[in-house]
């Protein structure tokens, strides 16, 4: 990709993609070090528990309201997440989020670098059980 060419694309109405963790993705833009895109969570849903082999991740949350649990070697924590709140997924962190509320859970997702495609993500024990279908 030629970084000096300009892009805009507009959030699709929708999902380009499951994300490994059973949300919904759109896809936006992506350059050379990273891509971002738009996760939805379905209402009183646990996604399913996943670790990225190389990539890290930053989350902001747009809406909706849930936890977040995420284990990286002996450090654990569950936090709540609300509209306004960001948080890190470091390369190998264990994550898994359950949105708890009647609406969808949305964030946008910033992964550096850019997505390399459907064998980045594997699946561990979560801290819930998953109520996403496993497809």
């Amino acid at each position: 990709m030629n970084q000096e060419t300009f892009r805009t694309k507009s959030l699709g109405t929708r999902p380009d993609a499951k994300a490994p963790d059973g949300s919904d993705v759109r896809l936006l833009l992506q350059m050379t070090r990273g891509s971002m895109a738009h996760f939805a969570s379905s209402p009183r849903k646990a996604s399913r528990a996943v670790a990225h082999k190389t990539i890290e991740e930053i989350w902001f949350f747009l809406s909706g309201k849930g936890r977040m649990w995420r284990r990286n070697g002996r450090h654990e924590e569950v936090v709540e997440v609300i509209p306004g709140v960001s948080i890190r997924i470091p390369t190998g962190t264990q994550f898994q989020f359950r949105n708890n509320g009647d609406e969808p859970a949305e964030a946008i997702g910033v992964t550096m670098p850019p997505w390399p495609g459907a064998n980045e993500a594997f699946h561990v024990e979560g801290f819930w059980e998953s109520t996403v279908d496993p497809s």
